[in-house]
């Protein structure tokens, strides 16, 4: 008995080779080798010596004609490919390394042409980066197609390679311990002549700072890790609040896991692993408690819970005589100092007389000696409606506009400019 079942199992292992020698049996199934994929999230399982590689089920084609992938972690060394492999690439190789296979590099910035040798072709690619890959529809029916790559949606340059008449699979290669990245097999990307058309919906150049948040037009969207209080996805204005433009809002699209967004006002070099209102020169509204941070791990109670759906607002009363330091060249963001002064609070629906007093004292310790600086009133605001007013302290080059967000599937739409019609 035991024979024949050995016998009938090498039966099915000849068909299956059978299968996929003639382009059946696996043909849609996803290859992946030293990587773990949760969802659409991979992350490196190697050793740091050996090459992880994902190959996706299905080739690109005129329909799907373009992938990307986010960078979530950079890991040891960055050693994270993008590109294009023909069906059965060999899981041990980094996609481009070997012939009719295509990849753009981030450690580097090469692309690497079916040969382990690369050639310089555009910048390296770190930490929140979007890198993506397509194909020109046009020449596909030709036997070759054109490769083409951005970073975060622009366009870095091509190649034109042959197409095998199974197609070019989207692949991602990893290189060391550490590296995660997110893939979107459904992303779209339009051209230079496509984008034209949507001149007004492209703000990126709004934004001075983006840490782990992909901006897509007023969209902001968390692609951090959103496992610990210093995976904080940061999006910081480029422009500080002015006595012209003194107000903006944040509508919450997707609160994701646990709605960690918050929206403020910092100064221009806040850091980037701070939730905003966690650090000095800054104060926010956080969504996931009504808590208003100002320059404190610990909160104060101020409103309610913010959920999706909700818009979130933050403004500036400045005093009528108020002049903002280089508020005519405010678009030089790289010549402030900073030097924050905290203040007292006002509540619209919390008010403790007695906290507030403790507040002023811890404040004032924290001073530098000798700063003075000018005080404005800061409030916020939900669904249009004050929540309350907080004073504060002008760092030198004024508060910049931030967002923070600190969990998975967090979604925000931005109006930097709410009241200009």
């Amino acid at each position: 008995m035991d024979d024949i079942n050995l016998h009938y199992r090498f039966l099915n292992l000849r068909r299956r080779i059978r299968e996929v020698r003639d382009g059946r049996g696996e043909r849609f199934q996803e290859r992946y080798k030293r990587m773990l994929k949760d969802g659409d999230t991979l992350s490196y399982r190697g050793n740091s010596y050996e090459v992880g590689c994902y190959v996706a089920p299905h080739p690109l084609s005129k329909g799907n004609c373009y992938f990307e992938v986010t960078i979530v972690d950079t890991g040891v060394r960055g050693t994270i490919a993008v590109g294009l492999v023909p069906q059965f690439y060999k899981l041990d190789q980094q996609p481009g390394w070997l012939p009719h296979s295509i990849a753009y590099h981030a450690d580097d910035g090469k692309l690497y042409n079916g040969n382990p040798v690369g050639q310089q072709f555009g910048p390296k690619c770190n930490r929140g980066d979007r890198i993506g890959c397509g194909i020109g529809s046009d020449t596909f029916d030709a036997g070759t197609t054109t490769v083409f790559f951005t970073k975060n949606g622009k366009e870095v340059g091509s190649a034109v390679v042959p197409v095998s008449p199974e197609g070019l699979f989207p692949a991602v290669g990893m290189h060391s311990l550490g590296e995660e990245v997110r893939v979107d097999l459904q992303a779209e990307w339009l051209s230079e002549e496509d984008d034209s058309l949507m001149m007004v919906d492209s703000l990126e150049d709004d934004w001075g700072r983006l840490y782990d948040v992909k901006a897509s037009g007023t969209l902001l969207e968390y692609v951090g890790k959103g496992k610990s209080i210093v995976d904080v996805g940061l999006a910081q204005a480029r422009l500080p609040l002015t006595t012209r433009c003194h107000y903006f809002e944040v509508e919450i699209v997707d609160a994701g896991e646990k709605c960690y967004i918050a929206l403020g006002l910092a100064r221009r070099d806040y850091p980037k692993n701070r939730h905003p209102g966690w650090s000095r020169g800054s104060v926010a509204y956080h969504a996931d408690d009504g808590k208003l941070f100002h320059g404190s791990g610990v909160g104060d109670a101020f409103g309610p819970r913010c959920l999706e759906g909700d818009i979130m607002g933050c403004g500036i009363m400045f005093p009528r005589d108020y002049i903002l330091d280089g508020e005519d060249e405010a678009a030089d963001w790289e010549r402030s100092e900073v030097r924050p002064r905290q203040g007292r609070i006002q509540n619209v629906l919390y008010l403790n007389d007695e906290e507030e007093e403790e507040e002023e004292e811890e404040e004032v310790d924290d001073m530098e000696p000798g700063q003075e600086g000018r005080k404005v009133t800061v409030f916020f605001t939900r669904n249009g409606k004050l929540m309350g007013r907080k004073e504060v302290g002008v760092p030198a080059g004024g508060l910049y506009p931030i967002v923070g967000m600190l969990s998975t599937g967090e979604k925000v739409k931005v109006d930097l400019h709410p009241l200009s019609g």
